[in-house]
């Protein structure tokens, strides 16, 4: 069992939920050392003290916020155990939005909420709750020396919490393009194709490929084997965006079973969304 990385409670009005908090994500990146290329064997690297000339090992280094160039003032894990912040041990909630309200980008990381003994009937309260008003509560909590936004929301059965990020951590949004003229016939092709491909989201259907090649590339190293390179696809070239819409169209097609040739009744529903639009 895994262990929590945060035992607190949810602050429900006057109602305490005592809750534990886990991880929901892991990375599955591949990692690398790094390795002296002349004798094979691993890299050390030093915490070198440039005054001392010399490793400082882990138990003499403390934290150090600067405060003027070169100026530092030591910060201790007895003052910041010391922070006055309810939501160290406290998931206060203050709000309730719709979701659909928060913009992805917002989104840090996610982690699972698990009751503990005393608390399991309010959470189910609060569970039950925030699924048939279809709601997400907004709150802070204070984890890995940091207090952060948060939002609770129901995903089948469970409370889950995710971090987010606050306004001024996110980056001042790209300017957006100039108005492109875009042809009623483009856009309906454009929704054919959409149509085609569109489908409920089935993360399982899915697997980090880049992954899965580099596993093949280290057995093989290991094995003695030659790498082969695939060969480098060519750049596409759309000089015909009809022509392009219409491949992908037919492709889609073939790829969901039916015919590749055009369908011109199937096209024209699919410019109607685009004429009803441009007539309100």
């Amino acid at each position: 069992m895994a262990r929590p990385i945060w035992k607190g409670v949810i602050s429900f009005g006057m109602v305490s939920i005592p809750v534990k908090l886990y991880g929901a994500t892991q990375s599955k990146d591949i990692s690398f050392h790094m390795i002296h290329e002349e004798c094979g064997n691993r890299i050390r690297q030093l915490r070198w003290c440039p005054v001392d000339e010399r490793a400082v090992e882990n138990d003499e280094i403390v934290k150090g916020y600067e405060y003027a160039k070169g100026q530092h003032v030591i910060i201790t894990d007895e003052d910041l155990q010391k922070l006055p912040l309810a939501s160290k041990h406290t998931i206060e909630l203050s709000a309730f939005v719709n979701a659909s309200e928060i913009d992805p980008v917002y989104y840090e990381r996610g982690y699972y909420l698990e009751p503990d003994d005393p608390g399991v009937k309010p959470y189910a309260l609060l569970l039950r709750a925030l699924t048939e008003k279809g709601l997400t509560a907004v709150a802070k909590i204070a984890i890995r020396n940091k207090e952060q936004l948060c939002a609770l929301r129901p995903v089948d059965g469970t409370l889950m919490l995710e971090t987010l990020f606050y306004p001024d951590e996110i980056k001042v949004e790209p300017q957006k393009m100039a108005d492109v003229d875009v042809s009623e016939r483009e856009l309906g092709m454009a929704f054919a194709l959409i149509d085609l491909l569109s489908e409920e989201f089935q993360p399982e259907k899915y697997r980090d490929e880049y992954r899965d090649a580099l596993n093949e590339v280290i057995e093989a190293k290991i094995q003695g084997q030659e790498i082969v390179e695939e060969a480098e696809a060519p750049a596409a070239k759309v000089t015909d965006l009809m022509a392009a819409l219409r491949a992908s169209v037919e492709a889609a097609r073939k790829n969901r079973g039916g015919e590749a040739d055009e369908d011109e009744e199937e096209q024209e529903e699919a410019r109607k969304p685009a004429r009803r639009r441009k007539a309100s």
